[in-house]
């Protein structure tokens, strides 16, 4: 068994819920990180594949650390490792494996704000609206928004 013994009192409890999700809202160095790993090897110490457990967080640099941590506490016992990733890593993971389940070619390109704005500035280029009427800029927040809207091309075209 994972000793929790150097946990406070709620953390010690988050790290002891062996069922189900788990969300960890913290300030800044108040234990989250420890929480989650102590979680992760608790989990196992229970019986839990480690490759069933998923941890996501925001920074790569939180991920590394949080991996780094978990693998410290399960050690090298095991040949499955529990996931952890940030949020926007996974997702892509999920889409790469599963986007032809949504109609969607397996092949995808994920473009940064450098890509888009050169996209948007040849797309203004190409309708004749390069001439400063329109700064890329202002076309990719017009389509953030009506993404947000849930605006459909057609409709946003109209």
């Amino acid at each position: 068994m994972i000793n929790l013994s150097g946990l406070n009192p709620p953390q010690r409890e988050a790290a002891s819920i062996l069922s189900g999700p788990l969300l960890v809202l913290a300030g800044a160095g108040t234990g989250k990180t420890r929480v989650i790993t102590y979680r992760m090897a608790n989990l196992i110490a229970h019986g839990i594949r480690p490759d069933r457990i998923l941890s996501v967080t925001f920074t790569n640099k939180a991920a590394k650390e949080m991996r780094e941590r978990a693998l410290k506490l399960i050690g090298k016992q095991f040949k499955l490792r529990p996931i952890v990733s940030t949020f926007h890593s996974f997702c892509v993971r999920v889409l790469r494996e599963d986007i032809d389940s949504l109609g969607y070619p397996k092949k995808f390109a994920i473009y940064d704000r450098s890509d888009q704005e050169s996209a948007a500035r040849t797309a203004l280029r190409d309708i004749r609206l390069g001439d400063g009427t329109m700064k890329p800029s202002d076309l990719i927040n017009r389509i953030s928004k009506w993404k947000m809207q849930g605006i459909q091309d057609h409709e946003a075209s109209s």
